[in-house]
């Protein structure tokens, strides 16, 4: 009795430390004072980044996985036309196909929220830190394997066409044109989704992709169907063909989420001429992004979603007005918008969580794979990362913009001030301070004091870009949204 009475001593000793540093911790950030920059300097960094830091923020992730995909493919298709792979020269039209699988698979949203969600399921409790800071890298940048497979897909299927031409007498002439229209098609969608371009022609580039499978669809699963000179059709030559399937599954990948497609009332609130904060029913939970169109059929806008949990009814988007579209949406609100919805039913429900919401999974979903981290955003980067600090008291929130009230008027300033204490956030108002704070020293000294593990962040390129490159050199594992990929 004596020693389990020793014991237990000890143990509550133990934890009144434990207890009694945690207070003093949250006593410190509590008491934090923001270190501000000189009044006119913008820039927190007090010298350049090296090049190897530079190097390494360029050559992110995402750029990792486009070469591993676009290299391995290159190879393959090298070896092929060395007629060392025999398999690529009489199925190159397959492998085009099932490399514009993966591109369009790896984007399907359906498909992501399951993803994301299976292996936050499995590796949230166990899994090494290294590991994890792996796994949201990898799924942060899966866009690498969708841009290094279709860009595959674009090389592939040219060589497929080649090797037709080639042989031409033995195929219809009515293939050999589809064959061309079909790379002119595929390939006018590939450079459209450069960033330069992307950005100009947005409004275009989802009904482009969408005809350019089409199109695949019709011409190039009978690309290598037999007797194709004389045009006879054969079912059961189709069926074993793995273009048919390939072009099938890529089809339903397309097609989908557009059966998700709701018109849903909002209620629109404009704060200020910057800012329109559109309400929809349900509770949503944290970490995810919703799409939003005024007509439901063209120019779908991704925002991040503002819930207090999966039972507080409503959620919000926060949408600054930067575009044509979002500036409509400011000066004129409308009373519905198109969004994706359906009902959740047996496994599903577990996955979605909510009863009819189908939104996709961002970055802050990660989230629940750290036991601490930060979330830093500027402006209306607030609509990306606000939940998961609302849902998760294990999560510090730094917002810094201009004029929040002003702006975004009291809503979200409420919602702060209610579900998340003094000792998990920081507000610094630009605008009310008259400078800018020193991001560098305080990201510094909040990673250090809440002993975070990681640090995601929300801002404008050259914010991201100038918060990047501080984690990098101080050694703190960070995530930033891709501007330019």
């Amino acid at each position: 009795m004596a020693i389990k009475s020793a014991v237990n001593s000890i143990i509550s000793t133990v934890d009144q430390e434990k207890q009694s540093l945690d207070n003093s911790t949250t006593e410190d950030l509590q008491r934090y004072v923001v270190p501000t920059l000189p009044k006119g300097v913008k820039n927190a960094l007090t010298q350049p980044a090296g090049r190897w830091t530079k190097f390494r923020i360029w050559y992110n992730t995402y750029r990792q996985l486009f070469t591993l995909t676009f290299s391995a493919n290159m190879i393959a298709l090298l070896l092929t036309s060395l007629g060392h792979f025999h398999y690529g020269d009489k199925n190159a039209s397959s492998i085009a196909l099932g490399n514009i699988l993966v591109a369009v698979l790896v984007r399907n949203e359906l498909f992501l929220r399951g993803l994301f969600w299976v292996l936050v399921q499995l590796f949230q409790k166990w899994s090494p830190f290294w590991f994890r800071i792996f796994l949201t890298a990898f799924l942060q940048h899966l866009g690498g394997v969708h841009s290094g497979a279709a860009t595959s897909g674009v090389v592939w299927l040219i060589y497929a066409v080649l090797r037709i031409f080639q042989d031409h007498r033995s195929n219809h002439l009515v293939l050999l044109a589809m064959g061309v229209i079909v790379v002119l098609f595929i390939s006018t969608s590939a450079i459209s989704a450069l960033p330069v371009i992307r950005e100009r022609h947005h409004k275009h580039l989802g009904l482009l992709s969408t005809w350019t499978f089409v199109m695949l669809t019709i011409g190039q699963v009978k690309v290598e169907t037999e007797d194709a000179i004389r045009w006879h059709f054969q079912g059961s030559v189709l069926l074993h063909s793995q273009q048919f399937w390939f072009t099938l599954f890529v089809t339903i990948l397309i097609f989908a989420p557009w059966f998700t497609v709701r018109k849903v009332p909002v209620e629109v609130t404009t704060p200020s001429p910057r800012v329109a904060i559109v309400k929809f029913d349900r509770g949503i939970q944290q970490g995810l992004l919703g799409r939003v169109s005024r007509d439901g059929l063209r120019e779908y806008h991704a925002f991040g979603i503002i819930s207090e949990g999966i039972e507080s009814g409503c959620h919000y988007m926060i949408v600054g007005a930067q575009g044509d579209w979002t500036r409509r949406l400011v000066n004129d609100p409308p009373k519905y918008l198109y969004t994706r919805e359906m009902k959740a039913r047996g496994f599903a429900r577990g996955i979605i969580r909510a009863d009819n919401s189908v939104q996709f999974a961002g970055l802050p979903y990660l989230a629940h794979l750290y036991k601490r981290g930060i979330m830093i955003c500027t402006g209306s980067g607030i609509g990306a990362v606000l939940s998961t600090c609302l849902q998760l008291d294990n999560w510090f929130l730094i917002w810094i913009g201009s004029g929040f009230e002003e702006t975004f008027g009291g809503l979200l300033l409420d919602m702060i001030s209610r579900k998340i204490p003094p000792s998990r956030r920081i507000l610094f108002d630009t605008k009310k301070e008259g400078r800018r704070p020193d991001t560098v020293k305080m990201l510094n000294d909040i990673y250090t004091s809440f002993s975070a593990e990681v640090v995601i962040i929300t801002s404008n390129p050259q914010g991201n870009a100038e918060l990047m490159q501080a984690c990098k050199e101080s050694n703190m594992n960070s995530f930033g949204p891709l501007w330019d990929s």
